[in-house]
């Protein structure tokens, strides 16, 4: 395994058949070639995500007004979807990563948006961490400071895979009405859940690195940069609700 993410797997590179590389025709992904795709995801993400911001609304009541649910919840869906398509059609990565940008925008406009209307100037806040985190991370790992080694590799995604069961776990029980205590609470439980969430999140960064370094020396097609762009973007994403999250909790308890 390359990476925690499950965007982004060494066998993305490589044929799972023979091992050897996958075959290209034309050029090969280089680094400033996934840098550059990925600013540009970014850019589509803001854009969409500043509509939707604009559009929302809230009543005097706290409740969203009508529309609130159709970005969030058709951004969260279509998010998802075109996410799949992505990982599994790796080839279409040039139409479907600009595409999950666009949508994934409209869902963190809506709830950047929610957040911002229950605690003022949190959105602001959770942006300047996450992009602090990034270019943090990706300092100490050019530096070596942090190296993707295997043991690191395999502890990260162990705890990715344990975040996600649980999350899975509060979405099915949510259907019946029940909630898993605590962990979701401003407690200092719930606190310390968040603070550990984040730091996985940040952890996978670090992998996401390595794997698009990797592709880089393996020579991968150049359609990969795109892929390679959106798979630090699902990460990107990720990060972001984390903190998101993890400050609603901390300003909930002033």
């Amino acid at each position: 395994m390359r990476s925690g993410n499950p965007t982004l797997k060494e066998s993305t590179f490589l044929d799972l058949a023979s091992g050897s590389v996958v075959s290209r025709d034309g050029e090969a992904m280089t680094l400033n070639g996934t840098i550059s795709k990925t600013g540009f995801l970014l850019l589509l993400t803001v854009l969409t995500a500043a509509f939707a911001w604009s559009q929302v609304e809230f009543g005097v009541d706290g409740r969203p007004q009508p529309g609130f649910g159709i970005y969030m919840w058709g951004g969260a869906i279509g998010g998802f979807v075109i996410a799949m398509v992505t990982v599994f059609k790796k080839e279409w990565a040039p139409v479907t990563a600009p595409l999950y940008a666009l949508v994934e925008g409209f869902f963190l406009g809506a709830i950047s948006a929610m957040y911002n209307f229950m605690y003022e100037g949190i959105v602001l806040q959770a942006v300047m961490l996450t992009f602090g985190t990034l270019f943090a991370l990706l300092f100490a790992y050019r530096s070596g400071l942090i190296k993707a080694t295997e043991n690191f590799k395999l502890g990260v995604v162990a705890a990715t895979g344990g975040i996600a069961l649980v999350y899975l776990a509060t979405i099915a029980l949510g259907f019946f009405g029940v909630s898993i205590p605590l962990i979701h609470e401003s407690g200092l439980v719930g606190i310390g859940f968040s603070l550990f969430v984040v730091v996985i999140a940040a952890l996978n960064l670090v992998l996401d690195f390595d794997f698009i370094e990797t592709g880089v020396e393996q020579g991968a097609p150049k359609y990969m940069e795109w892929y390679g762009a959106f798979g630090l973007m699902v990460t990107l994403v990720w990060l972001y609700i984390e903190f998101l999250r993890l400050l609603s909790k901390l300003q909930s308890r002033n």
